[in-house]
């Protein structure tokens, strides 16, 4: 296991031993620092973190539930591939309550600043962009679209939905370095927030509609690129 251009995790005393283990190799599964097929060691995590072999275990087991890695019991732990019926059932249910709190969002009479914050991290995607800093951009659009379960009164949602995204969201990462796809995650940032800012819910739920389904459509050219990385 080999994560290029990473510093060595800083342990944290507040929290617990698994989830700094689980979150660290998710963001790299999520960001393709550790691509489908890649093995992990659990001799290196545990040289990595300083920790035992228990919250390891328990880190990869709660990674295998979300079937993000593959564990093969007294042989290897691998990074599992893409998986496309996950991925459209993680679509659908994001598409599913991300409309619902967009429409709660559009519907409150005291929306402008809820719009000004929309429009305040559109722009911090779009110094990013310019600056090439793509993992970055990719951060600034999970902060556009949470304000909408927080807005709306459904934090937790947002967490569930984030718990069913790996495969998606690896999909997305995939395909946001072909050119012109960030520029567009922009100019839909920008549609959806005018339906906001208008009190048009048809029209902000159109948008995301569209914005949402655009990665998914563009999977078979993904695929066709890393044929590796996909199973059905």
């Amino acid at each position: 296991m080999d994560i290029p251009n990473r510093p060595r995790p800083t342990r944290d005393p507040s929290r617990h031993a698994a989830p700094q283990v689980f979150d660290y190799l998710r963001e790299r599964i999520i960001a393709l620092e550790l691509p489908p097929g890649t093995l992990i060691s659990r001799t290196e995590l545990q040289e990595l973190f300083g920790f035992s072999s228990t919250p390891v275990r328990d880190a990869l087991l709660k990674l295998q539930e979300e079937s993000l890695v593959d564990i093969f019991p007294q042989h290897a732990t691998m990074v599992s591939p893409i998986d496309l019926r996950l991925a459209r059932q993680a679509h659908f249910l994001r598409r599913s309550i991300e409309q619902e709190a967009l429409r709660t969002l559009t519907l409150m009479e005291e929306r402008a600043a809820v719009v000004q914050q929309l429009e305040a991290v559109i722009d911090v995607q779009a110094a990013l962009l310019a600056r090439g800093d793509l993992p970055g951009f990719e951060k600034a659009d999970r902060e556009f679209h949470r304000i909408f379960f927080e807005t709306a009164g459904v934090p937790d949602l947002w967490k569930m939905t984030r718990r069913y995204s790996g495969h998606i969201d690896r999909i997305r990462r995939l395909h946001l370095p072909m050119p012109g796809k960030a520029l567009q995650v922009i100019e839909d940032h920008r549609a959806i927030v005018a339906g906001i800012a208008s009190g048009d819910v048809a029209a902000a739920q159109g948008a995301l509609r569209e914005h949402l389904s655009k990665s998914l459509a563009f999977t078979p050219d993904l695929r066709a690129r890393w044929p590796d990385y996909f199973r059905d």
